[in-house]
């Protein structure tokens, strides 16, 4: 039997909540934590330091962070293509993914030269250290706050800010640390406080690359409430059934949605669709909508007499 197919597209229906532009504050930041890489570098081979030789390599790190959340941000802009039909989207969760990871590495490194100098706790520098420890807490949190703004709605602007943030904990306790160490001698606590901050610092990264894997996996997004964007669909007038519902992040900041709905009365119209995916886009913050119409139930419905709309 020849299967009937009612097709109605809606393109003005979608909702694209483009991402806020951070172009600028990767800029500013990348080239501020160069600019420190550079002094640090440089004081560390004047003084004869290997820890602020060693925490400019760390901070080196800190830029490759910055750039690749940079170029996922940048690559989840590039429009739909014929092969890449939603476009690089998803390419922010890959760098939020390569964020973690780096961070991951980075308190490892961390954590191994405070293991290692457990055993003979180096003569700490002195002031210069200090000095040079403090500038990194002011460009690694003015850095961080450059992503204030956008960590709670981006998970890939999140990684950005929780790199940085994390290193300016890492500058806070190498000061601190210095500062008790003049005063008593006790050349211990600096491989401890370092220890400590690792532990911060992993308790935050875990959660970050738990969340970024979850998106990798379709999941849905934690921001929206399955349960009740099936209710709201199954409560639309004429709606019998709602069924295979899927919810999956496209990005680091956009949703999308496809669901049949078993409508007996027929299809509902192009103004059912629109109001339909203004109203997901409202309420839950899914942008891309798909929405397929079924005007009976069951197989018999999917094998003969298909009706779709696509939003």
């Amino acid at each position: 039997m020849a299967a009937s197919h009612d097709h109605a597209h809606d393109h003005h229906g979608h909702h694209h909540h483009a991402p806020a532009d951070f172009g600028r504050a990767f800029a500013i930041g990348t080239a501020l934590n160069l600019g420190f890489v550079v002094i640090e570098g440089t004081a560390g081979f004047l003084i004869d330091s290997v820890a602020l030789l060693a925490d400019a390599g760390h901070n080196l790190s800190d830029v490759l962070g910055l750039l690749v959340a940079w170029a996922g941000a940048e690559l989840a802009k590039r429009p739909a293509s014929k092969r890449f039909t939603y476009g690089l989207r998803g390419s922010s969760i890959l760098a939020a993914l390569a964020n973690g990871l780096l961070l991951l590495v980075a308190v490892g490194a961390i954590a191994l030269e405070a293991v290692q100098r457990f055993a003979d706790p180096p003569a700490v520098p002195g002031l210069p250290v200090m000095i040079v420890a403090a500038i990194g807490i002011v460009v690694n949190l003015a850095t961080a706050m450059l992503f204030a703004r956008g960590r709670k709605g981006d998970i890939n602007i999140r990684g950005a800010y929780l790199h940085m943030a994390a290193d300016a904990g890492v500058s806070a306790a190498v000061v601190v640390g210095g500062g008790i160490i003049l005063l008593t001698g006790a050349r211990w606590l600096d491989p401890a406080i370092s220890l400590l901050v690792v532990a911060v610092i992993l308790w935050s990264t875990w959660g970050l690359l738990r969340e970024t894997i979850v998106m990798l996996l379709q999941a849905v997004p934690a921001s929206i409430d399955a349960e009740a964007v099936e209710q709201t669909l199954a409560r639309l007038p004429g709606v019998a059934r709602v069924h295979d519902l899927h919810i999956w992040p496209m990005s680091t900041t956009e949703a999308a949605l496809t669901a049949h709905l078993v409508m007996p009365g027929g299809h509902p119209g192009d103004s059912f669709l629109i109001d339909l995916q203004h109203r997901l886009a409202h309420d839950f913050g899914i942008d891309h909508t798909t929405v397929q119409i079924e005007v009976a139930d069951g197989a018999e419905c999917r094998m003969h007499g298909n009706g779709h709309a696509h939003g």
